[in-house]
């Protein structure tokens, strides 16, 4: 009997080949196994009993990096092989298979650098079919070395006996290396010329050196540069945010093990598996008092982005650091760029770009095909949610099942993805960026064009925002295409959490963000609607209010305050009510008079300026360096309101026809009056959030007396904020409505291009 199978998934670079090839020994099989474009083909030949064990064992042991959506299985004539072979890739153009993510290094590579004994001791670029780099080496498919920046290094003797060894770990396992033959490290300082590629440790060495002095290192890691600093030297920390000009965004550290990261953060379970997840993201944590860490690593913030090595470079790294100085190292380890920039990946760009940051550049000659920076994750109802997707999560797809369009979502201005469909897969993009410049614009279009290479894929439809002045969307409207579909940006956003969790038929969909271009011509941000993911329906929205000065109020939240304020006390703004001490008495005159007389304003609804607005009226922030700062101080300092504190709702109001205005000028009014009470300001928070959760849930309860609705979507970036997300689950679910919420893809903007192809391809499968 012979069985010939097509396995399709995330089958290569997996060590997927390697195990098929140990199930057919272990079962007395013979027949062979293939990497081709559309997947792996097995034929399997021996008794009916073995080739059922052999198919039971595929899917119950999968290697851990692996993945199967589908198996064709077909009984073929018996050719009487006498052995189980792996034979050379197809390397036709028929085209599709899934690439692995970039993963870190596993376990037992980091036994072998660490055993003194091992060939491999210290080597910084170990590792095996469980681990290493993927994505951001592989040119094309099939995932075989000579596809890949690795085809460079010629495998040494040993190297080869390891790679064409069946019982052996590194059993075609592509990026395979060590010191003859592989990659090595090369150290660049300031004033010293470059130094010789040589001994990783003793590189080291100088690195910690220029470390301990409170310099900036630059440091060549998986999928681009980093910047490193120590954490702890408050001089040094502040100096990079000069170099860099990151005025106060926070900065994520790294640490040399869990047991560190505890001494710095609270952690639970869950966190803990996150940290030490094969994906090793920068998991969002809840920093100690006693952290030792200098106040400018995450400023005005109790939380701090933490993250462990996910290279054996950055292992190495740690163990020489903690034998060279005399407390736990504990490093800033930022992307490689100046601000907003894409990160550096090329050795003399680094130098050239990155020379004004600099004192000391770590290079290595393993070249980066595609740049991926470090994913963030945070913790909810103990799982992760995905709020930054890249190294360790992209490119894996998510499964549409909406027939075989070819599509294109060109995603959104801020956060930028794209993503890609090809045979019933939805194809994200990693984070790309804000596309507010054109080192971010050309990253997106040199991004395509080697995702479009890798999966064979050429998109005849474009779907894209509705705002013209997206760089994405007029970017849409120069690619060649037969179609392009124009999607409302909150439409998405409810799209891209019904498409990971496979929803069909309408939903209740809530879509809180900053800003998003309405079918009316304003800006949205505080929706509700009815939605599938064909149209939608708008039920209800927040109140709309003016928006002083366009994306000046957005950097200034006190102009958005101010608009609350004149709505709330119909322009009799009480003289103790806001910010007269922070800000000059003529500023905030001719802000009132373009209130009053409508000068360089737009109407807005959106929910993140709303956070904006009290983040400023209870005197948080009046002015933001980066996105969603305000609203981050406003979440923190609710989460610091005393136990069973500010759990009591402030007022609101729904009333009216059409599109429901949910209208919060009750709230404005008693914060105003608890400010005056002097009310500390984190019941306030505690109470704004409280309302919010309120209101949210009776906008979602009238909407299914009305419509029958039951299942909820909550997306946008509000929903990042987890005081807010857990309430509404909470009460949602309480009230008996099914809850979905976005953990594989962002509910920030990163999710938009999801949503969007998926809205195009259920437009082409509908015949719309």
């Amino acid at each position: 009997m012979r069985t010939r199978l097509l396995i399709r998934g995330v089958v290569q670079g997996v060590g997927f080949r390697p195990f098929v090839y140990k199930l057919a020994v272990r079962y007395a099989l013979t027949g062979f196994v293939m990497n081709s474009p559309e997947g792996a083909v097995a034929e399997v030949e021996g008794s009916e009993p073995g080739i059922a064990a052999f198919l039971v064992a595929l899917h119950a042991e999968l290697p851990p990096l692996a993945q199967i959506v589908g198996v064709e299985q077909s009984t073929i004539p018996a050719e009487g092989n006498s052995d189980f072979r792996i034979l050379a890739s197809d390397s036709s153009e028929a085209a599709f298979t899934l690439v692995p993510p970039d993963i870190c290094v596993c376990e037992q590579c980091l036994a072998e650098i660490r055993d003194p004994e091992n060939r491999r001791f210290n080597y910084p670029f170990t590792n095996c079919t469980n681990c290493g780099p993927r994505y951001s080496i592989i040119l094309d498919i099939p995932y075989d070395r000579s596809m890949t920046t690795m085809a460079e290094f010629a495998m040494c003797e040993d190297c080869r006996r390891e790679y064409e060894g069946p019982s052996n770990r590194r059993f075609h396992a592509q990026p395979n290396a060590c010191a003859k033959c592989g990659p090595s490290l090369q150290l660049a300082a300031g004033g010293d010329g470059n130094t010789p590629a040589g001994d990783a440790r003793n590189i080291l060495r100088r690195v910690a050196e220029v470390l301990k002095s409170g310099g900036i290192v630059a440091w060549k890691g998986l999928g681009g540069y980093q910047l490193a600093c120590d954490a702890r030297q408050a001089a040094a920390v502040k100096e990079l945010r000069r170099r860099k000009h990151r005025n106060e965004k926070p900065f994520a550290v790294m640490v040399g093990d869990v047991l560190a990261a505890e001494r710095l953060c609270f952690i639970d379970d869950a966190e803990r598996s996150a940290l030490t997840s094969p994906e090793r993201p920068i998991v969002l944590l809840t920093r100690r008092d006693a952290a030792g860490l200098a106040e400018a690593v995450s400023p005005n913030n109790p939380n701090v982005g933490v993250m462990l090595p996910c290279t054996p470079m950055h292992d190495l790294l740690f163990r020489v650091l903690r034998d060279e100085w005399e407390i736990e190292p504990v490093l800033i380890m930022t992307s490689g760029n100046l601000s907003e920039e894409p990160i550096v990946i090329d050795n003399v760009a680094a130098e050239t770009e990155l020379s004004s940051v600099a004192d000391a550049f770590v290079h290595h000659n393993r070249r980066i095909h595609t740049r991926v920076d470090d994913s963030i994750v945070r913790i909810v109802e103990s799982k992760p949610m995905v709020l930054r997707r890249a190294r360790g999560y992209a490119p894996r797809p998510v499964w549409l099942g909406r027939g075989t369009a070819e599509v294109l979502g060109c995603g959104a201005q801020q956060k930028s993805t794209f993503c890609l469909t090809r045979a019933g897969f939805a194809l994200p993009s990693q984070h790309l960026g804000d596309l507010d410049n054109y080192e971010t614009l050309r990253f997106f279009e040199e991004t395509l064009e080697r995702m479009q290479r890798l999966f064979h894929a050429h998109p005849k439809v474009i779907a894209h925002d509705m705002h013209p002045g997206y760089m994405s969307t007029q970017l849409a409207m120069r690619l060649p295409a037969e179609r392009r579909i124009a999607v409302q940006h909150h439409h998405a956003h409810i799209a891209s959490c019904m498409a990971e969790h496979q929803l069909d038929g309408r939903v209740i969909g809530v879509a809180w963000d900053g800003t998003g271009f309405g079918t009316d011509g304003t800006i949205w941000g505080g929706e509700f609607l009815a939605a599938d993911l064909v149209g939608f329906d708008r039920y209800a929205h927040l109140r709309p209010v003016p928006l002083p000065g366009g994306d000046s109020a957005v950097r200034e939240p006190w102009r958005i305050a101010r608009s609350y304020l004149r709505d709330a006390f119909e322009g009799a703004i009480p003289h103790t009510a806001h910010c007269r001490d922070a800000i000059s008495a003529e500023r905030i005159r001719v802000v009132d008079a373009m209130l009053e007389k409508r000068i360089n304003t737009a109407m807005t609804s959106s929910a993140g300026r709303l956070f904006d607005a009290v983040a400023s009226l209870i005197g948080l922030h009046h002015t933001a360096s980066f996105e969603g700062q305000a609203a981050m101080a406003l979440e923190a300092a609710a989460d610091s309101a005393g136990v069973g504190q500010g759990e009591v709702p402030y007022g609101f109001m729904l009333s009216g026809s059409g599109p429901l205005p949910l209208d919060f000028r009750p709230m404005v009014l008693e914060i105003v009056r608890d400010l005056e009470r002097g009310t500390h300001v984190s019941i306030i928070a505690s109470r704004f959030h409280c309302t919010l959760v309120t209101a949210i849930t009776a906008v979602c309860h009238r909407m299914r007396d009305d419509l029958g609705l039951t299942r909820v979507c909550l997306s946008g970036g509000c929903f990042q904020n987890i005081r807010l997300l857990r309430g509404c689950v909470e009460q949602l679910r309480a009230k008996g409505f099914a809850v979905f919420y976005q953990r594989q893809i962002p509910a920030n903007d990163g999710g938009i291009s999801l949503g969007q192809a998926a809205i195009a391809c259920e437009w082409i499968e509908r015949g719309l």
